[in-house]
């Protein structure tokens, strides 16, 4: 099976708040130590350059194929990843699996 990859969208809701240094040094690890024994192989952070872009981020994980993102929404620590979200933003992001 091909590489995969789970895009995590972060809308700039008005007034909306993201703390990219936190995201990049402290979320994405979080998420590859949760999620790398299920299959994660890295992730990175897009960040828009125009003001009036419709996402503060874009998160972009890395899984050596779709049956690992599934196996990594099952691992025992994605509550953490998901209770972390409120650290470093304060909108509702959606994830979309991707081939």
């Amino acid at each position: 099976m091909a590489m995969a990859k789970l895009v995590v969208t972060y809308p700039a809701d008005p007034g909306a708040t993201f703390d990219r240094d936190y995201y990049v040094k402290v979320h994405l690890p979080l998420c590859q130590q949760h999620f790398g024994p299920a299959g994660m192989t890295g992730g990175e952070a897009l960040f828009p350059l125009a003001d009036d872009s419709p996402f503060l981020c874009l998160g972009i994980l890395s899984f050596t194929d779709p049956a690992a993102i599934g196996a990594a929404m099952a691992v025992p620590g994605v509550g953490e990843v998901f209770a972390d979200i409120a650290n470093f933003t304060s909108v509702q992001p959606t994830a979309t699996a991707m081939a």
